[in-house]
C-alpha cells in the first residue's frame, strides 16, 4: 500500500505563491505517477499535473506557466510549485498516486489553498 501526506496549503493574495508537497510512504517502487488534483466548492475533482516516472508532464490548461510539478524520487517527494495564483485556484488540493500493479490509485487527505484579497 501507498500512504500520501499532503503538506503547505495556506491562505494568499492574488498574485503570491505557494508549495505544496506530498511525501509517499509504503510501497513507493511500485508508483507509476504521482500528481495533483484539486476540487473546489460543489465542483468535481479535478486534474492539476501528473509527472509520470518519465520526463513528460501534463498540466491542465488553466496552470499552464503558472504551476511546476516536479518529483524528487531519492526523497519520494512530490511538489507543486504555484506562482501567480488567483482567487479561482482556490480549492482543496489532492495528491495523487498510480501504481504499476493493476493501475491502483491512492489519494493523500488534501490540503487547502485559498486565494482572496
Amino acid at each position: 500500500q501507498i500512504q500520501l501526506v499532503e503538506s503547505g496549503g495556506g491562505a494568499v493574495q492574488p498574485g503570491e505563491s505557494l508549495r505544496l508537497s506530498c511525501v509517499a510512504r509504503g510501497s513507493t517502487f511500485s508508483i507509476k505517477s504521482m500528481g495533483w488534483y484539486r476540487q473546489a466548492p460543489g465542483k468535481q475533482r479535478d486534474l492539476v499535473a501528473i509527472i509520470p516516472n518519465t520526463e513528460q508532464t501534463t498540466y491542465a490548461d488553466s496552470v499552464k506557466g503558472r504551476f511546476t510539478i516536479s518529483w524528487d524520487t531519492a526523497k519520494n517527494t512530490v511538489t507543486l510549485q504555484m506562482n501567480s495564483l488567483k482567487p479561482e485556484d482556490t480549492a482543496v488540493y489532492f495528491c495523487h498516486a498510480r501504481a504499476f500493479v493493476f493501475s491502483e490509485e491512492f489519494w493523500g487527505q488534501g490540503t487547502q489553498v485559498t486565494v482572496s484579497s
